[in-house]
């Protein structure tokens, strides 16, 4: 592995952090440390850094222990969530710091500002100030003064929190291209769901100081190994039970009980593709109907509990208090000892993705 963990704790007074976080990253690879506020994404980003010291364990990079040495000599770049330009230097001299320090030659520095401009796609705005900037392209700066130096790893703490959902997408994109195109290995901080999915390579779930999984993000959504990366990856609907649903009697109790909208299907009574899983069907009643641009979301209130499903704009029109067939075909369940995918018993060798 390039980039290690091993046996990483660290206390703030009564609160742990970082509880025995262990992890490798591959040379290349563009990681994301996701978990909600307060987890201990950050602290992890910083003691990797060389800004927070561990009160155990060993930071490794490229097969070298690191703990002793300092940040401005690991190697790494940073780049911050309000981007921490130097508001009194141009877009050339934000750029152009690292190497300074690094006492480059000075035609050796214009050549390697011009090539991270040029990366980056500001060409034209290196005489401009970053209050003269809009918010995607200050970040676009932040970034290339971070890997101006060509450190070792770059870091980027919650990179895209300051922007705007549009160009946030946008950057989103971007930074993928980037990072593949530059080939440096990359962690950034994040708490956003769909921007780890979308960039990552890798995604390491952090919760309450705990490594609770780590893998490629179809293999996460898939295939959660705890029951709160079963509840925090996708929209999940979570019961105590699935008392008196066909095809689940057999569930014992103290399992609860994750449904995500995909795991759920609602169709109008006469809809013939459906016709040979009508045994494994519960009549429910639509409670709510939102509108999310590519889809419609549906909640629909089936034996006592709502499930929330998807419904393709395509798909005949349906209405507030319609009652429809709701097929439950798999669910995670989840105790103390972790989380395991189950399939509705009635629909034993029926592929209903497939349908």
């Amino acid at each position: 592995m390039y980039v290690e963990l091993k046996n990483i704790n660290k206390k703030f007074g009564d609160y742990e952090a970082a509880k025995n976080i262990s992890f490798g990253i591959e040379q290349g690879k563009l990681a994301a440390l996701l978990g909600p506020s307060g987890s201990g994404k950050t602290t992890i980003l910083r003691i990797l850094a060389g800004l927070e010291q561990q009160d155990g364990g060993d930071v490794m990079i490229e097969g070298r222990v690191v703990n002793d040495v300092p940040a401005s000599e690991r190697g790494i770049g940073f780049v911050f969530q309000n981007y921490a330009l130097f508001r009194y230097m141009t877009v050339y001299d934000n750029i152009a710091f690292g190497l300074k320090v690094q006492k480059m030659e000075k035609q050796k520095i214009r050549e390697r500002v011009q090539e991270m401009v040029s990366l980056i796609g500001l060409e034209g705005l290196e005489k401009r100030y970053p209050n003269q900037l809009s918010g995607g392209q200050r970040q676009r700066v932040a970034f290339a003064r971070a890997i101006a130096p060509n450190p070792q790893l770059l870091l980027l703490d919650e990179p895209f929190a300051a922007i705007d959902a549009k160009v946030r997408k946008e950057l989103r994109r971007w930074l993928k291209e980037m990072i593949e195109k530059v080939g440096i290995t990359s962690i950034f901080v994040t708490h956003d769901q769909e921007e780890a999915v979308e960039v990552a390579d890798d995604i390491l779930i952090i919760n309450e100081g705990k490594l609770e999984q780590i893998g490629s993000p179809i293999d996460i959504y898939k295939n959660p190994k705890t029951p709160f990366v079963a509840q925090f990856i996708g929209t999940s609907v979570i019961l105590d039970s699935l008392l008196g649903f066909k095809g689940y009697e057999d569930i014992p109790n103290g399992k609860k009980v994750i449904v995500r909208p995909e795991f759920v299907e609602a169709f109008k009574s006469d809809n013939q593709k459906f016709a040979k899983m009508m045994n494994a069907v519960e009549e429910g009643v639509i409670e709510t109907i939102v509108f999310r641009g590519s889809y419609l979301e549906l909640t629909l209130r089936v034996k006592g509990v709502r499930l929330t499903t998807h419904r393709s704009l395509e798909r005949r029109h349906v209405e507030i208090g319609e009652k429809m067939c709701v097929l439950l075909y798999r669910v995670y369940l989840f105790d103390e000892n972790g989380a395991q995918i189950r399939k509705n018993e009635l629909l034993k060798g029926i592929d209903v993705e497939a349908l």
